[in-house]
């Protein structure tokens, strides 16, 4: 064998087991591990949870990151990293050089390949700078470049580098610490993220924001060295101040990630969890949310959910108003949370009144004391309007007319339907639907809210919100399509087909509700495109006095509504009155149509929706005379006499005529006390009003409420043993009546002059 060839054989040997070393000491090259990251329907990252390891990381390609930041890092760590094999001996000598000049490190030497090794294979602490810790670094900075191309071990260190605490990569980093996306960062900012890992927890701009100045500006006097940045340009950025937010991660709809991680399995090397929240929309909901804060009481939060029409996507998914409050229960998710939907089921109620053909639009109701069986609702600001059209009743969230119509549809019914379209009622343990249902005598939950609502913006059908682009699509029939237009009109604009065309830029059909003693304050909305809902109070269900829907919630919801998107075309020409549904003139208080009613007893005209042409009579009237007659001529003259409900006999004003002794109460034992029916008053010298003292006689408790009207309009409410003082400042016949909440009443007329 010639020496020639004995070389080579031994050089092939020699390769060999470098080879063989090289598999069998492979470097710990790492599989890709982001944790799990949440994602807006844009591929924006929402939130993101720690890999197997611990570790917050996101990982992102150079592609990704912002050129600022790339300029910074190869040209202060590494200046030949595209060129070099994974070592630079230039580099390496000077190192040795300054170490033998000094006795001590001055410059490590290392290549950006180098740290990449030390970062997947970090040596024993206080071993980092010895000479055993430098030549496998070089080893395994071979191996890399061996294995691995130029971008792949730069995506190695955008991921891997250490930034402080448990957070590494760059990523993660300017998110954590800047608020945003390392695609967007200043050349200061993209100065302060190149030095970080020099220190990580000492350069830490949280804790030591002077240090971190430091390092940046050093990087910034490199770069200017070198020619890569403008002396302007550094200028500029070392004038900016490191001012960041304590390290936490910034999250985004947080409490719908958590529930997309949860029903994903929760497990932490799933890569992605796609979602179909609006990142855009969300940002902003959050912010109007934490505007809010500062003028909440302590423990009170919020929830919204923005849902589209179409394709039942949520778009905006906010379950608490600070999800960094812990005052505010801010890990309960009031998305989900049941509570007492107080008002808010009205509309869905006259929706299936006006489908069994009971009313229309304009029918006469009544809105006066009465007794349901043992159960006497009363309404929000505790007075009483008397007769009143369903329009009004529903736009004014009227009680005792709701609760007629519950009585008559029947509660059972009303909740089966409500189930059907997926809005479940929870009702306590034993117990079956009744009347209290109408007024939030059950729970159900904000996103069942939102779903059912969207029947009003799409033909009756409701559906279910969906927060994933692959969950199923889920539909159910409400109300027809006729009922959800009526209804919608009246939340919307009052229900008046007759009123002139409305010019505003988005037309909304909105409802509130407060739940029993103030706990729940809601306001659901419904626009061409989108049903949004808001829930503000306390999930312990504590109640807080002076918050309801109208002044709470409503606000909140028509700025959430003022910053969606633009409406679209397609959206608006959803827009088109059904078939079924004719504007109609009737008559009060019969209800008929104008033309099938004989015009002496027309006393109120109104115009209002017909539902598949029908046009029912007023309802029956549950008093067991059958109602009040009330003459348009003289006395005892019957032909021209129509028939109101009884319950109304306080707010009528039609005139007894001269000579007539008809009866002015209730036929019961209730009196007015301290003033004769027919007294004329006048007002005491210097005067410009009369004042009378009155009480009443014959209720059956002292804590019993009597409501006073005068002229058919109520002036105040009174316990049954106190004394009121009613004013009058104009002269002529005026009625006065008491009313107790059983809904009987006395009424007297007086005469004033002199004023």
């Amino acid at each position: 064998m010639t020496r020639g060839r004995r070389r080579e054989l031994e050089l092939a040997a020699l390769l060999a087991l470098l080879l063989a070393l090289d598999l069998v000491f492979a470097p710990p090259i790492p599989v890709p591990d982001r944790g799990t990251v949440v994602v807006a329907r844009d591929g924006t990252p929402l939130r993101t949870y720690p890999g197997a390891d611990g570790v917050w990381r996101q990982p992102v390609t150079p592609e990704e990151v912002s050129p600022l930041y790339l300029e910074a890092l190869l040209h202060y760590e590494d200046r030949w990293f595209r060129w070099h094999p994974g070592v630079n001996p230039v580099a390496l000598l000077r190192a040795a050089w300054q170490w033998l000049a000094h006795g001590r490190v001055v410059s490590g030497g290392s290549t950006l390949t180098m740290q990449v090794a030390r970062i997947l294979e970090p040596p024993p602490d206080g071993q980092t700078r010895t000479l055993r810790a430098k030549l496998r670094q070089i080893l395994r900075a071979v191996q890399l470049e061996l294995r691995l191309s130029k971008r792949e071990i730069l995506t190695l260190y955008l991921n891997r580098a250490p930034m402080g605490g448990i957070v590494e990569g760059v990523e993660m980093a300017s998110r954590a610490y800047l608020g945003k996306s390392s695609r967007h960062l200043s050349h200061a900012e993209a100065a302060l993220l190149a030095a970080l890992p020099q220190a990580p927890s000492r350069l830490r701009p949280d804790r030591a924001p002077q240090r971190a100045r430091a390092a940046r500006d050093k990087v910034l006097d490199r770069l200017r060295a070198v020619g890569v940045w403008s002396a302007r340009d550094v200028a500029d950025a070392r004038m900016e101040i490191v001012a960041v937010q304590p390290l936490r991660a910034q999250w985004i709809a947080p409490l719908a990630a958590e529930r997309l991680r949860r029903q994903q399995g929760g497990r932490a090397d799933q890569a992605e969890i796609a979602s179909t929240l609006d990142v855009e929309l969300q940002s902003t909901v959050e912010r109007m949310l934490l505007d809010r804060t500062g003028a909440l009481p302590p423990k009170v939060s919020m929830a919204v959910l923005v849902m589209h029409n179409d394709t039942l996507e949520v778009h905006a998914y906010a379950g608490s108003a600070d999800f960094h409050d812990a005052q505010r229960a801010a890990h309960v998710d009031m998305v989900r949370g049941v509570r007492s939907p107080g008002s808010t089921l009205k509309p869905f109620l006259y929706a299936l009144a006006l489908d069994d053909g009971l009313v229309h639009s304009e029918s006469l109701l009544v809105d006066a004391p009465q007794s349901f069986g043992g159960y006497q609702p009363g309404n929000f600001q505790a007075s009483f309007s008397g007769p009143v059209s369903v329009a009004e009743a529903l736009q004014r969230s009227l009680n005792v007319p709701a609760v007629d119509l519950l009585d008559r549809i029947g509660p059972a019914r009303f909740a089966a339907v409500l189930r059907a379209g997926g809005l479940r009622l929870r009702m306590p343990a034993g117990s079956a639907p009744n009347l209290s249902l109408i007024l939030g005598g059950a729970g159900t939950t904000l996103e069942e809210l939102v779903g059912a609502y969207r029947a009003f913006a799409r033909g009756g059908v409701a559906g279910r919100p969906r927060l994933t682009p692959d969950a199923p699509r889920v539909e159910a029939p409400l109300m027809s399509a006729g009922a959800a237009y009526i209804v919608r009109d009246i939340l919307e604009s009052g229900g008046h087909p007759d009123r002139p065309s409305s010019t505003a830029r988005r037309h909304v059909a909105w409802k509130t509700g407060t739940s029993f003693g103030f706990r729940d304050a809601w306001a659901v909305g419904v626009t061409d495109e989108y049903t949004v809902g808001v829930w503000v109070g306390r999930p312990d269900g504590t109640p807080n006095p002076g918050f309801f829907g109208a002044n709470v919630a409503a606000p909140l919801l028509h700025d959430i509504v003022d910053a969606l998107p633009p409406v679209s075309p397609a959206a608006a020409a959803t827009r088109r009155r059904p078939d079924s549904v004719r504007a109609v003139t009737i008559c009060w208080p019969l209800g008929l149509r104008v033309e099938a009613t004989d015009p002496a007893h027309c006393l109120v005209r109104r115009t209002g929706w017909a539902l598949n042409g029908g046009v029912p009579p007023t309802l029956p009237d549950r008093a067991r005379s059958g109602g009040l007659l009330v003459s348009l001529a003289g006395c005892g003259r019957s032909g021209h006499a129509v028939r109101w409900p009884t319950a109304l006999e306080p707010w009528l004003r039609a005139p007894v005529p001269e000579g007539c002794d008809r009866s002015l109460d209730g036929g019961t034992a209730l009196r007015i006390a301290g003033l004769e029916h027919g007294a004329l008053l006048r007002p005491a010298p210097g005067r410009q009003h009369v004042d009378v003292h009155l009480s009443v006689l014959g209720t059956a408790s002292a804590a019993q409420p009597v409501y006073w009207l005068v002229d058919g309009v109520q002036q105040r409410r009174a316990s049954a043993r106190e004394a009121v003082t009613l004013q009058f400042r104009s002269n002529g016949r005026h009625s006065i009546t008491a009313l107790d909440g059983q809904g009987r009443f006395h009424r007297i007329e007086v005469v004033v002059r002199g004023v």
